[in-house]
């Protein structure tokens, strides 16, 4: 926009407006200036994209990695029990996948003694005037520790005082005074399951105390493994079957249960649904980018980016992967995961659940196996690469758009110091001559006078009516 002043304006004495001036000559400038702070918030909606896109890649990196790792989901076991209520089971990743006969004819029980009832709890059980006597307790059976029990009449002669100094021992048994009615019993419990936890008293001086052990207590768990017997102090029982823990529930000798080991579905599925959402996040994002919106007819922020579509064509590479072999199982649709027309994938669980339990090695050699040449070995490593946080796609995408940023932001920093050192320049300038403008008048009417005196007339000369004789700021003369 040109700066133009009316000359009979200028010399009424109204002066100019400064502002308007200085404003409009560095109106360029300033106007390259909103175009570089544009083009700031530009880098900055890339950046956020880039990022948020560079986490959905790793995501999806993560997914696939969980399927190309020879201990991860696809080799999960699990074991499924014929008979729940007797026993459930666990497996290690050192578990092999077969089936087993077991029966279990009896579970490990706690070790239990306990006494006839006395009146109460704090009553003596010292006999025939006696002020001391003996117990002796045995834990684990005919083998076990024994520990002598020393009675003291007014230290631990009642049921209650007895039953403390017992559970003060630390001898991995507990002892409580019971009472019903019929009076007051001491029942001693093993921490200790099986015959490692059996009780019995087997030596009782001087006392009153008539000791019984119930059927069945501080027994070892009885259970055969496909024909072979075998034993447990503990009813979660490990060794039994390599990299299996058998958890006996209850006892049934007539009722074998089948536990058969196998891979785990659940597992298996979980991480191919996993791999497909991820997959579909980050196409989704890149297809979002490249679609023309018919209202403004312009893509997205990311559009004209080279390197989304570089890294659009290498995922839709990658999922349409095949593989040789694997019993028919060669590509991702044989396995019901289908490509749509937009890249996206989409999962028929009937066709993967029926893929999976036909042949399960099939199925995992598709994604990993020994040569590293499975669907998901090749995805992964080109995964590793796209995300390496180097020299990795979105990561130099990322680092370009930075430098871009912090160049631009010191050229839009350098103009506005440029700016603010020209407007304070020019504003001191026309501010002289504004006021040079608006003494114009005063200064006329002065040499007006003179001339009149040395022509000894008395002039008066006449200033125009919209004149000020007053210096202002000045006013638009344009």
């Amino acid at each position: 926009m040109g700066i133009s002043f009316n000359a009979a304006s200028l010399l009424n004495g109204n002066g100019i407006d400064v502002q308007s001036v200085v404003n409009a000559i560095l109106s360029p400038e300033t106007g390259q200036l909103t175009v570089w702070q544009n083009q700031q918030t530009d880098y900055a909606t890339q950046a956020g994209l880039l990022s948020g896109y560079n986490n959905n890649l790793t995501s999806l990196a993560t997914a696939v990695s969980a399927l190309a790792d020879v201990n991860g989901p696809l080799a999960a076991l699990t074991a499924s029990s014929s008979q729940p209520g007797i026993l459930t089971a666990t497996v290690q990743t050192t578990a092999v996948p077969a089936t087993h006969q077991i029966v279990v004819s009896g579970l490990a029980t706690i070790g239990t003694v306990y006494t006839d009832p006395l009146t109460d709890g704090n009553t003596s059980f010292l006999t025939g005037g006696n002020t001391s006597g003996d117990l002796q307790l045995q834990i684990g059976g005919s083998g076990g520790t024994t520990h002598d029990i020393p009675i003291t009449q007014g230290s631990n002669d009642t049921l209650n005082t007895l039953a403390s100094y017992i559970n003060a021992q630390n001898w991995g048994v507990t002892a409580s005074v019971v009472t019903d009615s019929s009076g007051a019993r001491l029942a001693l419990y093993s921490q200790t399951s099986g015959l490692p936890g059996a009780l019995a008293i087997t030596s009782n001086t001087n006392t009153s105390l008539n000791f019984n052990t119930p059927p069945g207590a501080g027994v070892n768990a009885a259970l055969t493994v496909d024909g072979v017997p075998y034993s447990s102090p503990s009813n979660t029982v490990t060794g039994a079957i390599a990299g299996v823990t058998l958890n006996l529930a209850s006892a049934d000798s007539g009722t074998p249960v089948q536990l058969t080991i196998g891979t785990d579905p659940n597992a298996t599925t979980t991480a191919v649904n996993n791999f497909v959402a991820a997959y579909n996040a980050v196409i989704g994002n890149l297809n979002a980018q490249f679609t023309v919106d018919p209202t403004t007819n312009t893509e997205g922020p990311l559009g004209g980016d080279a390197d989304l579509r570089s890294l659009q064509a290498s995922l839709l590479n990658d999922v349409n992967f095949s593989v040789s072999g694997s019993s028919g199982l060669v590509n991702l649709a044989s396995l019901g995961i289908n490509l749509n027309n937009d890249g996206t994938l989409t999962v028929d669980s009937t066709q993967l659940n029926t893929a999976l339990t036909a042949n399960p090695g099939a199925f995992q050699n598709f994604f990993q196996n020994s040569s590293l040449t499975g669907f998901a070995n090749n995805f992964n490593s080109d995964l590793t690469n796209l995300t390496d946080p180097t020299t990795g796609i979105l990561n130099l995408d990322i680092a370009e758009n930075s430098s871009q940023q912090s160049a631009l932001a010191n050229q839009i920093s350098n103009l506005q110091d440029q700016l603010t050192s020209q407007q304070a320049a020019l504003t001191t300038q026309y501010a002289q001559v504004n006021a040079t403008l608006e003494a114009y008048p005063l200064l006329l009417q002065e040499i007006t006078a003179e001339l009149g005196a040395i022509n000894g007339t008395s002039p008066n000369p006449t200033i125009p009516a919209n004149t000020s004789t007053t210096p202002t700021t000045g006013t638009s003369t344009g």
